[in-house]
């Protein structure tokens, strides 16, 4: 049984509701168990409660049963334990900083079950080249996705809305291409992504009223890998990506090693007193994509989200041609 527009449309409504319904109330839990960071780019040393992983993963995976239930497609359900796993390992680094090589290896072990469950096309589909069978070499393709879409949108959730955002975005991007390819199931459950991050969003949005953190960013890579995957479209995910891809490229040859963010200590960005963000111009800083954005002049946080969200959606046209060339 093929997933309808009924189904799906009820997938993505059960995913928007949980996660916009759940998520006030787990902002007042947050805050009153003192589970809440400074947004450091705020006067008055504002708090914004940390993580909303569970709320997303409620409704991405209340989205995905209800998929399910529709379809019968197991590849489908097959995405939920390594969802789950990837929310786990981000909910542990939010309550404490674990080594730089702590989730991409975990993240390696969370993808175990998409291949166990073995619900996936082993073509690599390329623009213009055609498509390229590769029965073993796939396995190691789901391995390496997996730590590489969640930590890139870890590496991008660096100021309020800019995650959440780009999700939306590159999902949209990705969800146009499975419905022209018809590949509905998949199309689905990038619905239902779409759908978790935008009621997220709306608590994200700046000024946020609280922070994805590593549970929440990791639940939306992952997802959003597992969609690449299970709708053979890995090539046009990786091109809507591609500023988040660029953004940990930098900072992973600037720093020339897998470290957490946190525990950098040479910033590459300061702010002056009316809280506006400067290249630090500091050779011994990490490269990233927020200083390369202001080594073209200072800007406030919202500047720098309107660039960082205008370079998504470019990265997404360029994600919808090179879906469209795979059709030709």
């Amino acid at each position: 049984m093929t997933a309808d527009f009924l189904t799906i449309i009820v997938g993505g409504c059960i995913s928007f509701g949980i996660v916009y319904g759940i998520t006030p109330p787990l902002i007042s839990i947050l805050n009153k168990k003192n589970m809440h960071v400074p947004d450091v780019n705020k006067k008055d040393n504002i708090m914004v409660a940390r993580p909303g992983g569970p709320a997303i993963l409620a409704g991405i995976v209340g989205g995905i049963i209800a998929l399910y239930l529709g379809t019968g497609q197991l590849a489908v359900l097959a995405t939920v334990p390594t969802i789950v796993m990837a929310c786990i390992i981000g909910y542990v680094d939010d309550l404490k900083v674990m080594p730089g090589w702590f989730k991409p290896a975990l993240l390696v072990v969370a993808a175990i079950p998409l291949v166990l469950f073995g619900q996936y096309s082993t073509d690599l589909e390329f623009p213009l080249f055609g498509t390229v069978n590769i029965p073993i070499l796939y396995i190691g393709v789901i391995l390496v996705m997996m730590p590489i879409m969640g930590n890139t949108v870890n590496s991008i959730d660096v100021m309020n809305g800019v995650a959440s955002g780009y999700m939306i975005i590159a999902g949209v991007a990705v969800a146009i291409i499975l419905a022209l390819l018809g590949r509905w199931e998949a199309f689905g459950l990038c619905i239902i992504l779409v759908a978790a991050s935008l009621a997220f969003y709306k608590y994200h949005r700046m000024p946020s009223r609280i922070f994805p953190g590593d549970s929440g960013v990791l639940v939306l890579g992952v997802t959003y890998g597992c969609v690449a995957i299970y709708g053979g479209v890995e090539v046009v995910a990786a091109v809507a990506l591609l500023p988040a891809i660029a953004n940990s490229f930098f900072f992973l040859y600037s720093v020339r090693r897998i470290v957490e963010h946190r525990q950098i200590k040479r910033s590459p960005v300061y702010r002056d007193d009316d809280m506006i963000l400067h290249d630090t111009g500091d050779p011994q800083a990490p490269i990233t994509l927020v200083r390369l954005i202001l080594r073209q002049g200072p800007l406030s946080e919202g500047g720098v989200v309107r660039q960082i969200l205008k370079l998504s959606v470019f990265a997404a046209i360029l994600a919808i041609i090179s879906g469209i060339m795979m059709m030709i």
